[in-house]
């Protein structure tokens, strides 16, 4: 039957009939990550032209639309959008947003009370419509409650005519938007009223915590409490850190208080904010800089370079503060800093910073006895609201010919005009909130950001550089010129990376390499902070040919994991944060790719620095389960990185004092490279329990297996008992076994009524307490990671498998995976390897052309040489015909070769019958088997742009 019919019955009329994830009419909601913008995108971006009728559209929806548009541009694919004046809900910048988009043609209805909600996308052989309640705007796709039905017609089918009769009938009754009508709207448009709370008057508005900035506060009062002399808040910018300081000196009371920070400025509007808060009069308020000595006041509020001098420091004791609060104390290992925090003892100093881990490796943590407080992210500070959304694009930087911007490109080149040109035509085209832009610009050179701002001011968009050469009255002035709308762009090189706010920035433009996420993301956050009528921050980064350029989707996702395989996936896949979209061009897209691919994430320089940071802010030696909790590095990275054995190997290499004799590093070996990645809890469970309890019967392994949710059938206790002997890698690796390898010796020996440790591991874990440490490290970080996959199955749809790990989850007795390639046919089950894009044409498997049919089905092939008749054919095919098949396929599918060993499980597969040939493939006509293999479960969309699209 045809995808379309089934998918159609099983939707409308009974689900026995095969689903299909694309297909399938469904109910699209903005549940978790299912938001119905990402259908929206999905379909635009395999659909040959789409027609839309979409009654209120918001400017907040345009910019990750723009996104799509243009990469449907490259590909020339065209759309219609039927809108109107209904209410007059649209505003007229909403107008001239889209009339800026070259393959879209805008329609205005004419009739009376036009309020459709339907998005029609033409595939060619078949049509997706959804229609419900959302509108085109950035809270109906990305967070209102919502319902939305997606089903797929044929064009002969009445539901297709009738839609085409209704599209036909609206633009008939429609007009084509142009500047004439837009002039007409603007001049009648009247915004609608909209119900507003009245807002206190700011003289007696009592400044109450939101609900982070209290739990933050119940954290740092029970640290002051337990009798602590140190606390740390980190909390991303915008958060709202200022006030959260001042909340806690009121609730502190203290008799006098210092507040330290390395800028005047942010000095200055701090002492106003603690104002606001903790009330009293003006006098109790001084300020200590380098033109005004208010030494008296109750609440002192410094820059360290003036408090740090000898002179200055001796006109207070070292008791004169009870609370000290340091504002970016990320600086505080400078040696000025350290001066004053050796002469003070106050009660209680608390120190402040969005950006804790250091390049330098200097501890933020050790200044502050290790008491991190409370800790505030910007992911989560977005999810809950906290800050402005932002709409983050990357676009490719400007090209000529082959050639792209680089870390090695000319000045002369970076501000040449067609350049300057090309910028200005991205940033006007994804466009900003508000009627004019409020824009800061990082580049890369101080003469590049003078020529860029001389240029930007010809162009029409006046522009003004500012360097460390400027004076910060100099500095002053510009925000105070872009603020009141005298310039529209501020060019800068590094210089508002922290403590400067312009809550009303609108853009933020970024012309240079990504050389620190930290910077990426305190660039990021210059405006992120709200502002009135400013609904979202356009993020514009131009990316280059960069070998940074990884460094990109790490950042927006706060991805510290260093694993590959997850920042492709942040890559190729859309970011939703809260109301906030992450986007990237499909040429962007690729150099990030590229970028990633020429990067080693698990260097031992990258391992080394993740060490570090973590052991600064625990205070201690770190192992794998901290690194596990904090979301750090990635436990898996270290347990697949060909250099180490082990952890405790890594331990040695970063100058920690670890003492294995041969035989426990084999055992940790084993242990780190085959039980880690917790694809089965069984093995860790017994270890754990054997560890604890010395012996355990099989009774009791049942039961902790059954309290597990895990399989306990003869077959599984039989391999798990293969695994722990070592017996299942007892086959060649090079010069030796596997189990040679790993030690020789069994972990575990059975015994009559169950299982105990081994002589030689019992012993290990008595006399040797780093042994003992890595190993039950090794054993609960693994248990930990075993909750991301469904212990009842042999594997987990869409988890990731290499070919090793699914003999053992076969329960096969022998790794067998070093000679079993594309598949293996073994009783009654055969795994299938497929790599969906070939790196390589001329390579062997490059013939097989796997084709991944309507996410369905995909065109598979035997190995060659193989007939119909070869027994190996013939055992695949047993019982296919009559709807009985005797062998259990189980589909595993990379992207490519660059993916490395792991592969995605997309579920058990079926040979449809009828679809099997015997062809010849390749140059030299070698006969292979083809067939079609049909997922039991339709392909998520998600899994379907990430391994196919």
């Amino acid at each position: 039957m045809d995808p379309l019919e089934n998918a159609i019955l099983n939707g409308l009329y009974d689900q026995r009939y095969r689903g299909h994830e694309l297909l399938s009419p469904g109910l699209l909601t903005n549940r978790d990550q299912d938001k119905i913008w990402l259908t929206l995108r999905r379909e635009l971006l395999t659909c040959r032209s789409f027609t839309w009728a979409v009654a209120f559209i918001t400017a907040d929806m345009l910019v990750p639309f723009k996104v799509v548009m243009a990469d449907l541009a490259a590909k020339g694919v065209r759309g219609t959008l039927l809108t109107g004046d209904y209410l007059g809900f649209n505003s007229p910048r909403v107008f001239e947003e889209l009339l800026k988009i070259p393959n879209l043609t805008v329609k205005i209805a004419t009739g009376r009370g036009f309020h459709a909600k339907g998005y029609l996308f033409d595939h060619g052989d078949y049509q997706t419509v959804v229609i419900g309640s959302a509108n085109f705007t950035r809270a109906a796709l990305l967070a209102n409650t919502e319902w939305a039905l997606r089903i797929s017609t044929r064009d002969q089918a009445a539901l297709a005519e009738q839609l085409k009769e209704q599209l036909a009938a609206l633009e008939r009754d429609s007009r084509e938007l142009d500047q004439e009508w837009l002039a007409d709207y603007a001049q009648r448009w009247r915004p609608p009223v909209r119900a507003a709370a009245q807002p206190a008057s700011a003289a007696t508005a009592k400044i109450e915590p939101n609900p982070m900035q209290a739990a933050a506060l119940k954290e740092l009062n029970a640290l002051v409490k337990s009798g602590a002399h140190h606390g740390l808040v980190v909390s991303a910018t915008g958060t709202g850190k200022t006030y959260l300081g001042a909340l806690a000196v009121r609730d502190f009371r203290p008799h006098r208080f210092l507040y330290l920070v390395h800028r005047e400025q942010i000095a200055r509007k701090s002492l106003a904010s603690f104002r606001r808060v903790i009330g009293g009069p003006a006098t109790d308020f001084g300020m200590l800089t380098g033109d005004r000595h208010d030494t008296g006041a109750k609440y002192l509020f410094a820059t360290v370079q003036t408090m740090s001098q000898p002179a200055v420091l001796e006109r207070f004791a070292p008791d004169e503060f009870d609370y000290i609060l340091i504002d970016e104390v990320h600086r505080v290992a400078a040696p000025s800093y350290q001066r004053i925090m050796e002469h003070f003892r106050p009660q209680f100093w608390l120190g402040m910073t969005a950006t804790p881990d250091r390049p330098d490796q200097q501890s933020v943590y050790a200044n502050f006895d290790y008491h991190l407080a409370y800790e505030i992210r910007l992911q989560d500070a977005l999810e809950a609201g906290m800050l402005a959304p932002f709409h983050y694009v990357g676009v490719q930087d400007y090209t000529v010919g082959d050639t792209t911007i680089d870390e090695t490109t000319q000045l002369r080149r970076l501000v040449a005009p067609e350049r300057v040109h090309y910028v200005l035509r991205q940033l006007d085209y994804y466009g900003y909130c508000g009627r004019q832009p409020r824009g800061l610009v990082f580049c890369s050179r101080q003469d590049e950001a003078h020529e860029l701002a001389a240029q930007f001011s010809a162009q029409g968009h006046p522009a003004v550089a500012l360097t460390n050469q400027n004076s910060v009255a100099r500095r002053h002035q510009a925000v105070q010129d872009l603020e009141a709308g005298k310039v529209e762009y501020i060019v800068t090189v590094d210089l508002f990376n922290e403590g400067v706010d312009i809550p009303s920035l609108n853009q933020v433009v970024m012309l240079r390499n990504t050389q620190s996420a930290i910077v990426f993301l305190q660039q990021l956050g210059r405006g992120l902070r709200k502002y009135p009528g400013k609904d979202y921050l356009t993020v514009l980064d131009f990316i280059g040919n960069y070998k940074n350029n990884y460094l990109i989707p790490l950042a927006l996702n706060h991805d510290t994991s260093r694993s590959l395989d997850r920042a492709r996936a942040e890559t190729r896949l859309p970011g939703i944060v809260g109301l906030s979209t992450i986007n990237f061009t499909r040429v962007a897209t690729a150099q990030i790719l590229h970028s990633l691919g020429q990067t080693k994430l698990d260097s031992m320089t990258s391992l080394r620095q993740s060490y570090q940071e973590l052991k600064n802010k625990l205070g201690r030696v770190p192992y794998l389960r901290d690194f596990q909790r904090f979301g750090s590095t990635s436990p898996l990275v270290f347990a697949a990185n060909s250099r180490l054995a082990h952890y405790g190997n890594f331990l040695t290499r970063m100058g920690e004092r670890v003492t294995l004799s041969k035989g426990e590093s084999a055992v940790l070996s084993f242990v780190t490279k085959e039980l880690l990645n917790g694809k089965r809890p069984h093995e860790l469970l017994l270890l754990r329990e054997l560890v604890d309890h010395a012996t355990c019967s099989r009774e009791r392994c049942r039961e902790l297996l059954k309290r597990a949710g895990a399989s306990a059938d003869p077959a599984t206790l039989r391999s798990v008992l293969a695994i722990l002997s070592l017996d299942f890698f007892d086959v060649k690796a090079g010069k030796q076994t596997k189990k040679a390898r790993y030690g020789g010796q069994p972990l575990v020996i059975q015994t009559d009524n169950g299982y105990r440790l081994s002589p030689q591991l019992t012993a290990a874990l008595q006399d040797n307490s780093q042994f003992a440490k890595l190993f039950t490290d090794a054993v609960a970080t693994g248990l930990v990671i075993s909750h991301g996959y469904d212990p009842a199955r042999q594997f987990t749809l869409y988890r990731q498998y290499s070919r090793l790990d699914v003999c053992r989850l076969l329960n096969w007795p022998l790794d067998v995976s070093a000679p079993m390639y594309g598949y293996r046919v073994a009783g009654d089950v055969c795994p299938i390897f497929i790599t969906y894009h070939k790196d390589d044409g001329e390579k062997r498997n490059a013939v097989y052309d796997n084709q991944l049919r309507n996410g369905q089905s995909l065109r598979w092939y035997t190995r060659s040489p193989r007939h119909l008749s070869s027994p190996e054919v013939q055992e695949l095919l047993a019982g296919v015909d009559e709807g009985q098949p005797k062998v259990q396929l189980h589909l595993f599918v990379k992207r490519s070769d660059a993916a490395g060993k792991q592969f995605y499980y997309l579920g058990p597969a079926k040979i449809q019958p009828g679809t099997v040939k015997e062809e010849q493939l390749g140059p030299k006509k070698k006969a292979a088997v083809g067939m079609d293999l049909l997922l039991d479960r339709p392909l998520a969309p998600r899994m379907y742009e990430l391994l196919f699209d």
